[in-house]
């Protein structure tokens, strides 16, 4: 599999946040080729502000593992990471992430902030952005934009 697979398997994650009325955002880790985590947004449904798919995953994956050091895995997320999510990232020292569309109101990795990168950090994390970002960016559009018609 490839990176377009993988991030087709986080939008069909990011599409479950969307029927649960959360905002789609769907995640993926995968380690050694084998998928060990999996999440989407549930901030709503939680009452959790921490509920955000890369956070549901990374912890599925530290669980999955047995420990929380998620060292050579791959985040496969559909949105550019928030900072939140980003300190999660370094923490569990994931070795690369790649994203979807970006997120020009508070993305972590490359529209608002580079933590991921910053100099200070040296985690050599490799990023690449833009993976299927238009079905990506799409179905962000189409939940706003129901959103603005139910009002």
């Amino acid at each position: 599999m490839n990176d377009s697979d993988y991030m087709e398997i986080a939008l069909a994650e990011a599409r479950k946040s969307a029927e649960a009325g959360e905002i789609p955002v769907g995640a993926v880790i995968v380690l050694g080729g084998d998928i060990i985590a999996v999440g989407h947004n549930m901030t709503v449904s939680w009452c959790d502000a921490t509920a955000h798919a890369e956070m549901i995953a990374i912890k599925e994956a530290g669980r999955s593992k047995h420990d929380w050091h998620l060292n050579g895995a791959t985040l496969y997320v559909t949105m550019e990471p928030c900072p939140m999510c980003c300190g999660a990232i370094l923490n569990s020292h994931i070795k690369r992430v790649v994203f979807g569309c970006h997120d020009s109101e508070i993305g972590g990795v490359e529209s608002v902030f580079n933590i991921l990168t910053h100099p200070y950090l040296n985690r050599g994390i490799e990023v690449l952005g833009g993976v299927l970002a238009g079905p990506c960016s799409q179905l962000l559009k189409d939940f706003f934009d129901q959103k603005v018609r139910r009002k």
